[in-house]
Formats: C-alpha cells, sequence, structure tokens
C-alpha cells in the first residue's frame, strides 16, 4: 500500500471512530446486564422491561441476560470496561461491599433520596443499602431464614407458646428432651447450616454492627466477645439441644428427623418448605431467633438480591432513573404477585398471599438489620476457615481457643495480601 493510501486508509477509519463516538454521546439508552437467566424470572425481567420501553421510547433499556454462573465469573471485567453496562444485577452483603470498596459502584444516595426509599424500605434494607454516608445497593428480594418447628410435637412436649428468649428456648429443649424428642435437628455434611448458628448466636450477643464489621474483617475473632458468642452456643450443646452427629447428614436429609418426629425443630431458610412432604405443612410453623439481649438491635439472615449502577456507567442519569424503575412499588408489586419474590418495600400489599409468607415478611421487615449469611457476607477464603472451625467446634467445644486463634490468623493473612 502507498503511503497515501495508508494515510487515507488511516484518516477514513478515525473519521468512523468519531462517529461511533458521536453517536454514543447521543444516546440515552440504558445498558442493563441481568443473570435472570431461569425461565420464569427471565420472562418476568423482560415483561418489565418491554414496559419500561413503551412507556420511555427516548431512554429504551439494552437487556442483555447472562446465564447465572457465566455472569458471576464475567462480573469483574463487566466491572472495569469503559463504558460499563450501567445496570446490573447482584447480591447484597460482602459481593456488593466488595466492588464499593474499590470503587466499581455509583453511589445512588440522589435517587435514593428523590424516590423517598427511606420511608418506603424495611429499616433493615434501608441499612443493607447503606455503605458510610451513601447508598450504592438497591435491595429487591429475598428469603427469610427462622427457627422452623412441628406445633404438634411442642404441645406434646408440653412447650406453651413459641419462644421468644434463649432462657425460654433452653426451657424448651429441655421439655423435648424428656419427652423423648431430640430439639433441634442439622445437617451440616456441608457445613454451611452451622453457619448460620453462628450468625444468630454472634448477632443476639454481640449486635449486627459487630457481626457485620467481623464479616468485612474489621473486628478480630480473639475480641472477647466472640467467646460470649460460642458461651452461648456450648449452653446449648450442653443441654443437648442438637441432634447426634450434625455432619452425617445433608441439610435435606437432616429434614426427615422433623416429618418422622424425631427432633422438633431447624434452623433454616424458608426453602425448608420445598423439602417438605405437602401433606404434613399445616403442623409446620417458625419463629423468630429468639432474643439473648433485649437492649441491642436485632439483626435476621435474609439473603438478598437486587441492583447497581457502575462506577463508570456511560449513562448514569438514564441509570438512576431506570433503577427507581427497579426499586418502585409498581415492580416489587408485580414481582410479588407473578413469582412470589418477597418484597423489601413495606407498601407493597401482601394480603394475598399465605399466612406462613406474611408472617415471615413481617419477620425481616421489622428487623433494624439484615444480614446476608456468613459465606456471603465474608470473603471466600474467610468463610472456608469460618466453615471449618464451626464444625470443629461442635466436635469439640473445649478446642475453641485454637479454632478462634486459626481463624484469626486467616484474617490477619488475608488483610496482608490485600495490603500488597
Amino acid at each position: 500500500m502507498s503511503r497515501n493510501k495508508w494515510f487515507i486508509a488511516v484518516l477514513l477509519i478515525s473519521i468512523a471512530l468519531l462517529s461511533v463516538a458521536s453517536v454514543l454521546a447521543q444516546d440515552n439508552s440504558v445498558a442493563f446486564n441481568s443473570y435472570s437467566s431461569d425461565p420464569v424470572p427471565r420472562a418476568f425481567e423482560e415483561s418489565m422491561v418491554a414496559a419500561w420501553n413503551e412507556a420511555h421510547p427516548d431512554m429504551p433499556v439494552q437487556h442483555s441476560i447472562i446465564n447465572h454462573e457465566d455472569f458471576k465469573q464475567a462480573i469483574r471485567a463487566y466491572l472495569i470496561a469503559e463504558p460499563a453496562p450501567d445496570v446490573l444485577t447482584w447480591f447484597a452483603g460482602n459481593r456488593a461491599r466488595f466492588f464499593i470498596d474499590r470503587g466499581l459502584i455509583m453511589d445512588i444516595s440522589d435517587m435514593w433520596e428523590a424516590e423517598g426509599f427511606d420511608d418506603s424500605y424495611a429499616p433493615g434494607f434501608n441499612a443493607l443499602a447503606t455503605v458510610g454516608e451513601g447508598k450504592y445497593f438497591l435491595p429487591t428480594s429475598y428469603y427469610w431464614w427462622a427457627i422452623y418447628y412441628r406445633p404438634s410435637l411442642f404441645e406434646k412436649a408440653g412447650i406453651d407458646g413459641e419462644p421468644e428468649t434463649f432462657d425460654q428456648l433452653l426451657d424448651a429443649c429441655d421439655k423435648l428432651n424428656a419427652a423423648g424428642i431430640t430439639p433441634f435437628t442439622i445437617g451440616a455434611r456441608f457445613r454451611w447450616p452451622a453457619a448460620a448458628w453462628f450468625d444468630y448466636l454472634n448477632m443476639r450477643t454481640n449486635g449486627p454492627e459487630f457481626h457485620v464489621n467481623l464479616m468485612l474483617l474489621k473486628e478480630s475473632y480473639l475480641d472477647e466477645r466472640l467467646q460470649a458468642t460460642f458461651a452461648n452456643w456450648q449452653k446449648l450443646i450442653d443441654r443437648k439441644c442438637f441432634v447426634e452427629s450434625p455432619a452425617a447428614l445433608d441439610w435435606q436429609e437432616a429434614v426427615d428427623d422433623m416429618v418422622q418426629e424425631r427432633a422438633a425443630m431447624y434452623l433454616m431458610g424458608g426453602f425448608i418448605v420445598d423439602s417438605y412432604p405437602d401433606e404434613m405443612e399445616d403442623d409446620l410453623d417458625f419463629f423468630r431467633f429468639p432474643i439473648i439481649d433485649p437492649a441491642i438491635p436485632v439483626g435476621e439472615d435474609a439473603p438478598t438480591d437486587g441492583y447497581f449502577i457502575a462506577a463508570q456507567a456511560r449513562n448514569p442519569e438514564g441509570a438512576k432513573a431506570f433503577l427507581a424503575y427497579l426499586g418502585s412499588k409498581e415492580y416489587q408489586q408485580a414481582a410479588f404477585e407473578q413469582m412470589g419474590r418477597l418484597p423489601t418495600r413495606t407498601d407493597v400489599d401482601i394480603s394475598g398471599a399465605t399466612p406462613p409468607v406474611q408472617k415471615g415478611i413481617q419477620l425481616i421487615q421489622s428487623a433494624d438489620y439484615i444480614a446476608q449469611f456468613f459465606d456471603r457476607d465474608t470473603t471466600p477464603p474467610m468463610a472456608e476457615v469460618g466453615m471449618d472451625g464451626f464444625m470443629r467446634f461442635w466436635d469439640n467445644p473445649a478446642d475453641i481457643n485454637a479454632i478462634l486463634q486459626d481463624m484469626e490468623n486467616e484474617r490477619l493473612r488475608i488483610l496482608e495480601e490485600e495490603s500488597e
């Protein structure tokens, strides 16, 4: 190619790139990347995006749905792209905090305030959206955790009502044991059900603020407050509140202990009903994890999904407008009615829900803080060592000091690695 032809080719390419940049600058569309790849949520999301596009032809949403697992692998690449997608689906807790701390998620405080979300979102979800002085994450759906139980077995053991305090829970364990019924079943072969006990005992003993800071590696595992958490766990073990050999079963196998009337209670997520016989659900109820210290705020585990805006979004104003729609009463009402998604807003009409669902929503919406669960709230390496530690404690409670030292060593290792 001659020098003149080469120069003309480069000039034409430059003009083309400038033209594309000009079009992008004028484009008011919103890029929305989502992991809602399962058939039901996909169809719902597509219908709601279509409704938005019909109402906002000047600000259309370009909707990309990516396989759930592929999305999780790709999200870092999405967020460092220039420009990044404007709006993305994601998980609350440490999964979001990881990107917030690295400046990859946009502060949406102005949108939050303009939409009045402080007044329409439950207190726990308001707290979940907040980092420092700003709002960064829009929580929109969740499922609750609670202590599930069989009322008929409580009646058989002479237990009058659902335990509201830790002492009442210990008393219920004594009565169930006296009646020949194991108080709690648990299937901890894969460890994570044991982490729920740590979450709740720590939040009830020391409060959700300490618990969350511990998850963020800001508190030491050698802090004496954790000794109090495990001392309360020890009380449950000493009162023979659990099945023998919790690691022998997975979580679904442990449900059979309740079905067969061998155990009365199970600390588990709301998805337990999917593994419980339909014909026996009339004899299945749940209650909030009992209070240990009434002076501290109430935290609950409720793994939560939602949305955020990338810090390098091309159209931040359009993204905020679309995010306001995703967080609106209209959107959450439709998600509740069409998919059974539990609303984070307090003004969604839930009168058509079953009594158990209404009870679960009230349990979570009355909480002061919503935690995500141990392995969502802390880093993956810390979660691995922590869950190993919980199982070691169950096997040998006397080893608690060594367990906490190992957990602290891992916390310090992670912090040192992050500082390099």
